[in-house]
């Protein structure tokens, strides 16, 4: 079998990958993850996803390399990982009260055929209304710094939540493993 790569240099990434119990190394792509104007959510993290994957496959040919990417959308803005204190609450308080669209998109280079596959998952929450206290105990708790939206949904970030619709809740963490096993699957690394 093939050697497995993450194309990720995420923690939350490689400890869902966990899940489905197959060996894997993790390896950071170096690609420029601006968005391209005109892109929208969906065609930017498939982008992002693809791009990673294709930047691992070109110093590993022969390896199953799966790469992703996510992003959140409020009110028609974009939501990055915030990557400070200020911003990620200013993030959390423009979502109060609002549904958020995350987007997670998971790509798998086939190193048989050399082609990538890519499908994405689509997340709708609703958020709680939240006083800017209330926010920023968050935001000192659980330190969101790193994640699109500003928040953990596998930490404290839930109780953030009104509700939740995915039809994989794994993609709201930012790898959807629905659709990762399915592409898996149709390359011959079939998972139970």
């Amino acid at each position: 079998m093939a050697s497995i790569i993450l194309a990720s240099s995420s923690p939350y990434r490689a400890e869902l990958l966990r899940r489905l119990q197959i060996d894997f190394t993790t390896i950071a792509p170096n690609i420029d993850e601006t968005r391209r104007p005109g892109e929208t959510p969906e065609t930017y993290v498939r982008r992002l996803a693809r791009e990673k994957a294709a930047a691992v496959a070109a110093d590993h040919p022969r390896a199953v390399v799966i790469g992703s990417d996510q992003c959140s959308e409020c009110r028609g803005e974009i939501l990055g990982k915030p990557g400070t204190v200020e911003r990620a609450i200013d993030q959390l308080l423009a979502a109060s009260g609002q549904p958020v669209t995350l987007t997670t998109a998971v790509a798998v280079h086939d190193p048989a055929s050399g082609h990538i596959e890519v499908d994405a998952v689509t997340t709708d929450v609703r958020f709680r209304r939240l006083a800017r206290a209330a926010i920023e105990r968050y935001v000192h708790t659980d330190q969101p710094l790193d994640c699109a939206g500003a928040f953990r949904a596998e930490g404290l970030g839930i109780s953030l939540f009104e509700s939740i619709r995915t039809d994989d809740p794994n993609a709201l963490i930012g790898l959807p493993l629905i659709a990762l096993n399915q592409l898996l699957g149709r390359i011959g690394i079939i998972r139970p």
